[in-house]
């Protein structure tokens, strides 16, 4: 039997949180069930958020007029993409399982960890027009998000002072580039 393997894909900034315990039992868990894991610490690798001309090696194709997605893609083609998109890229690739380990921050996910989603989740690796949600690029592979809310779960109810969490993380759940 092949050997499985499992990425997760961790943003909080301390070491003894939370989401650092849960990151821990998921690496021991997994571990145990003969994955393979890798961990990208995104704060200790201190993961450029944000989305620029930066992320290419070599000329752009339009300088004057730099549209992020579809210079990514003809780089990605030409594989020329910055080493720690192309690192994170090879992990995705790699990886059976990816989890996602973070905090709610303001109803989303940290600004580093939405960096990693766009610099990484590049169209042509993880998506095209034609392949994408239920028949994308990566559809045989698992998502899972686990997070703190750092509220009771009653406040993240249809009712709850926060709205339904389920709303909330629609946009990760409903249109995932994984299963």
């Amino acid at each position: 039997m092949a050997e499985k393997t499992a990425l997760i894909v961790y943003a909080h900034q301390n070491k003894r949180s939370f989401n650092a315990a849960a990151r821990d039992v998921a690496v021991q868990a997994l571990s145990k069930q003969g994955y393979k894991v890798f961990v990208t610490d995104l704060y200790a690798a201190n993961f450029k958020a944000s989305a620029t001309a930066d992320d290419i090696k070599g000329d752009l194709q339009d300088p004057e007029n730099f549209v992020y997605n579809t210079e990514m893609m003809v780089a990605w083609k030409d594989g020329r993409l910055s080493d720690d998109i192309a690192e994170e890229q090879h992990k995705v690739q790699q990886a059976d399982l990816i989890i996602f380990q973070f905090p709610l921050y303001w109803f989303g996910v940290p600004a580093i960890l939405k960096g990693w989603i766009d610099r990484v989740l590049t169209q042509g690796f993880a998506f095209s027009m034609q392949n994408m949600y239920d028949t994308g690029i990566f559809k045989n592979k698992k998502a899972i998000i686990s997070l703190t809310t750092g509220g009771t779960e009653s406040m993240y109810q249809p009712d709850g002072v926060h709205g339904d969490i389920n709303i909330l993380l629609w946009p990760l759940q409903a249109r995932s580039t994984f299963t």
